[in-house]
């Protein structure tokens, strides 16, 4: 009990510090933007990849939680010294795993702003301009984009600014199977198939599971490299009509522009075709390539995209905006509100009565929601469409740069068609004839190369293994990145192929 007072004296005296001050957040919002203008300028100095060990940060920090506050100052300086070893820089200028997240200045504002206001926006209501102008810089995006008014508010579709594509995705198949059980019955239900090819995301599987469709009725149909391993739509017709004659239902088809392991390009037109006649609803996952869709050259990637139910890309992906914000559209906004919507006593107000506003909560699996338009209208404003489109392209050039150097070099060879502004290359077997003679060996090969290079802390690559063959993914697109780092690149995988051929001599 001695303990008691003092623990009193103590939580009287701290509890004078007000955690929102304006002063005090204006000195050490300072002190933020100052550490991370710094980390940007001195990027380069750090290994891409996180060189850590799992289990790393659980020894540099204390086991409990501190009593007493302790000092911005302090803070930051465990950042530095503990935080900062255990990231990996996707905003280096060295990095090309994955699919980039590029930021940019406006990108980061518009976040801080979002974060400043800290709203929760799940009706009009809650704070009437993160609805308006979310709905307002979603019909600008899609305008830049092309997509046909039948996606735009004005058509009487819209877009809603979602976290993630698997957001997305689960959304549109959730109303899509509410709209097909709503037509054959609920007892149905176990009928229900979902169709995307062996390269979708496993976003579509995860979704699928989620919504309860039966594992057995997810189809992957298989692609090869006659089709650049886009789906075909005769091999969807005969998926579609073997799961008709087994009295199955199909009900959704995730169509891909831009596929994760290799950017394959689904063909739109011809697989809403396809499915039409059979009440499918068709979404087009462009998650990744759909910001180059902004540049005139890359629009044809989604054409027919008219014919499909909606759409989707991130602009934290490749348009400069930071995570998140998935951007989705749907010509039919009334199917998302009636498979997600809630109307509980305590969020009754006037506004939504009315039925004149968007209450962005039935459009979204969550309830809650951020300000996430801020930051994409900063972006947009901030650049502009001419800017935009020319940011893209200099990712697309540094890509078809570093191609160049690979195919002037036998020893390389370019493995699936360069689409955007991703390369997927490897060692070729001819380069190691003497040695190898399975591809196995050679798929080995290589994901030692991209090992001993990311160990190098110089890069940051990913693979892909598509139809057995096991490739390394050079993926442009992070904001910092320059012509000279994919020269430096270039000297890196030439350095850590001459070793690695030679270990085998």
């Amino acid at each position: 009990m001695g303990s008691l007072g003092n623990d009193a004296h103590e939580a009287s005296s701290l509890f004078n510090l007000n955690p929102l001050d304006p002063e005090e957040f204006r000195r050490q919002g300072h002190m933020i933007i100052d550490f991370l203008a710094d980390y940007y300028r001195d990027i380069e100095k750090f290994p891409v990849r996180s060189q850590v060990q799992p289990g790393y940060l659980r020894k540099r920090l204390p086991k409990s939680a501190p009593y007493n506050p302790e000092s911005i100052e302090t803070i930051l300086q465990d950042v530095q010294n503990e935080i900062v070893p255990g990231i990996t820089h996707w905003q280096s200028p060295n990095y090309f795993a994955y699919f980039p997240s590029s930021g940019s200045i406006a990108g980061f504002l518009g976040e801080m702003l979002s974060t400043g206001f800290n709203v929760v926006g799940f009706n009009w209501m809650s704070s009437p301009a993160a609805t308006e102008l979310e709905s307002i810089v979603m019909d600008w995006f899609g305008k830049m984009l092309k997509l046909p008014n039948s996606f735009l508010f004005s058509g009487n579709g819209g877009g809603v600014l979602q976290g993630t594509t698997c957001e997305a995705i689960l959304c549109t198949l959730t109303a899509s199977r509410d709209q097909m059980l709503n037509k054959i019955g609920r007892d149905n239900f176990r009928k229900l198939v979902v169709y995307g090819s062996d390269q979708t995301h496993c976003a579509l599987q995860k979704a699928a599971q989620i919504a309860g469709i039966d594992p057995k009725n997810f189809r992957a149909v298989a692609t090869n490299k006659s089709t650049e391993f886009g789906l075909s739509p005769v091999a969807l017709e005969a998926a579609i009509q073997a799961d008709l004659e087994a009295g199955l239902v199909p009900f959704f088809l995730c169509a891909t522009v831009g596929t994760t392991s290799i950017t394959a390009v689904d063909p739109i037109g011809p697989l809403c075709d396809v499915v039409k006649e059979y009440g499918i609803w068709v979404h087009i996952d462009a998650a990744y390539a759909g910001s180059a869709c902004i540049c005139p050259e890359f629009r044809h990637f989604i054409d027919g995209v008219e014919k499909a139910d909606s759409f989707s890309l991130n602009a934290h992906k490749w348009f400069f905006t930071t995570l998140d914000c998935c951007c989705l559209w749907v010509k039919d906004p009334s199917a998302l509100v009636k498979a997600l919507s809630t109307n509980p006593e305590y969020l009754r107000n006037k506004a939504t009565e009315t039925r004149q506003v968007i209450d962005y909560k039935d459009w979204q699996i969550a309830l809650s929601r951020r300000f996430r338009s801020l930051k994409l209208w900063m972006v947009i404003r901030s650049y502009g469409v001419a800017n935009l489109r020319n940011y893209l392209r200099s990712h697309v050039k540094m890509a078809k740069q570093f191609e160049g150097l690979l195919v002037a070099d036998n020893r390389f060879e370019v493995v699936v068609p360069r689409t955007f502004a991703m390369v997927c290359f490897r060692v070729a077997p001819s380069a190691m004839a003497i040695t190898f003679n399975e591809e196995t060996n050679v798929n080995e090969l290589n994901a030692k190369l991209l090992e001993s290079m990311n160990v190098s802390g110089k890069v940051y690559m990913t693979h892909a293994v598509v139809g057995g063959v096991y490739m390394i993914r050079f993926a442009v697109g992070t904001t910092l990145t320059e012509e000279r780092h994919v020269s430096a690149v270039w000297k890196v995988v030439q350095e850590h192929t001459n070793t690695i051929l030679n270990s085998y001599q």
